[in-house]
């Protein structure tokens, strides 16, 4: 199951952006970080691969944030391309570099410019080779989730980090809620045995449209897992401490039949339209529930579901003490001894606020270079994106992202070890050590004093 992921001729090779979708945070790191100013520092160079939806949004942050450079875009269409040097000019930068030679054009890219990081936002099966070009010509990167499609992928970035020193992350991916991360911290809910989480997005349109995703259609048409986990692992993580002090031990999947995606395609397209007869056969079953525990007993329940149609995923949280849920806005929590009735559920918002930690209360960023709205696939805000101010911090300072490498592959593997063990009729499959070890030490790098 672990082979090399090699995607067949349904759609085009196309650098259009990722989704990164962050619905499931709660309330957004993007408003809940926090970060240092550098006025003065060194410029960062940033060079951007695909500029679709997410990679707009990065190139739109990034170009906001004084002293950030942009001397290189690849991108193989045109109007995206060119959108995205205009972009550029605007913020009066000069005019960046253009790649446009292919879908394998990183390449020359990653050799041939002086950056300080590459920001990989393309469909999924370019973001390790993406990734693993910047490494190995001397620079930094940060991909859109998954950054790994396979095991062996992840092995090989865990590799050539610790072979040439230069980082490869989630960076951008955010910590979840950082109010109920303090909470955690501070012991409220007691010892957390138990996260409920998951991509329950309902995604048809999206895989249909040539001007959208089509790539995820075709991931869908051959493997059979939980595969995007990284957006509730984004929460889950940071909550139970993984490869911080306790790590994925391992898991079972189990998925549903498949009917949905081929449903869809006849009542839209006819039965017997090219694009109905395309997923016929499609792996990914409608509904995939994974059951992971910890090797300090911790349990989680991962979801995914991004063919039936429904509203957005919700998130709960178990621990010895209480219990929280967050549920398409509405946030509840009970804590055994403390909620006025009960077995009764009350509303989250004031403990919350309460428990908000400086790190979100002191983020005060310097207004937008050029100002005006972040465009691009989760943009439409002002003010400078937390998780960006604290990467450039990270970069200036030569520091490892708050998502370091094993976290990133960590997260990510999480599908191909489900697609072993759906393949092997739910068999439990053991999971990955990526830090060797190290989890038993490694301090948390995020602190929210």
């Amino acid at each position: 199951m672990d082979k090399k992921y090699d995607r067949r001729n349904f759609i085009r090779r196309t650098t259009g952006g990722s989704p990164g979708d962050n619905a499931f945070m709660g309330a957004n790191l993007f408003s809940e970080n926090t970060a240092t100013r550098h006025s003065g520092d060194k410029p960062v160079r940033l060079g951007f691969v695909g500029i679709g939806g997410r990679g707009a949004y990065h190139l739109n942050a990034a170009l906001g944030i004084e002293g950030v450079e942009v001397p290189a875009i690849c991108e193989l269409k045109p109007t995206r391309l060119y959108q995205a040097k205009r972009w550029v000019e605007n913020a009066g930068l000069p005019t960046p570099t253009l790649y446009d030679q292919g879908p394998e054009d990183y390449k020359r890219l990653c050799e041939q410019e002086n950056l300080d990081a590459v920001i990989c936002c393309t469909p999924w099966e370019f973001h390790t080779p993406v990734c693993l070009a910047a490494m190995r010509n001397n620079k930094h990167a940060v991909s859109e989730v998954p950054i790994v499609v396979t095991l062996d992928e992840a092995w090989e970035l865990v590799e050539t980090y610790e072979k040439t020193g230069k980082w490869a992350t989630i960076g951008l991916e955010g910590l979840g809620n950082l109010s109920v991360l303090n909470m955690i911290r501070k012991g409220m809910f007691g010892k957390i045995v138990h996260a409920e989480g998951g991509y329950v997005h309902d995604l048809r349109l999206v895989k249909f449209d040539p001007d959208e995703e089509p790539w995820r259609l075709q991931h869908s048409i051959e493997r059979n897992g939980n595969l995007y986990p990284d957006h509730p692992m984004a929460s889950i993580m940071p909550y139970l401490d993984i490869n911080h002090g306790d790590r994925f031990d391992y898991l079972v999947s189990m998925s549903s039949s498949s009917v949905m995606l081929k449903n869809y395609a006849e009542l839209n397209y006819g039965k017997d339209s090219a694009v109905a007869n395309a997923v016929k056969n499609v792996a990914l079953g409608d509904c995939n529930v994974t059951l992971m525990r910890t090797v300090q007993g911790k349990m989680i329940t991962l979801n995914h579901d991004t063919s039936t149609p429904h509203p957005r995923e919700f998130s709960r949280l178990q621990g010895t003490k209480g219990v929280y849920i967050a549920d398409q806005g509405s946030r509840r929590i009970y804590l055994e001894g403390v909620s006025p009735k009960v077995d009764q559920w009350e509303p989250a918002d004031k403990y919350l606020e309460e428990n908000r930690p400086s790190i979100i209360a002191n983020y005060n960023p310097p207004p937008r270079r050029g100002g005006g709205k972040i465009e691009g696939h989760g943009g439409g805000g002002s003010q400078t994106p937390m998780v960006w101010t604290r990467l450039i911090a990270a970069l200036r300072e030569n520091k490892m992202p708050d998502w370091d490498v094993y976290d990133s592959v960590t997260s990510s593997a999480i599908s191909p070890v489900t697609e072993q063990s759906v393949a092997n009729k739910c068999r439990p499959v053991d999971f990955p050590d990526f830090t060797k070890g190290k989890w038993q030490t490694s301090k948390p790098r995020l602190t929210l004093s």
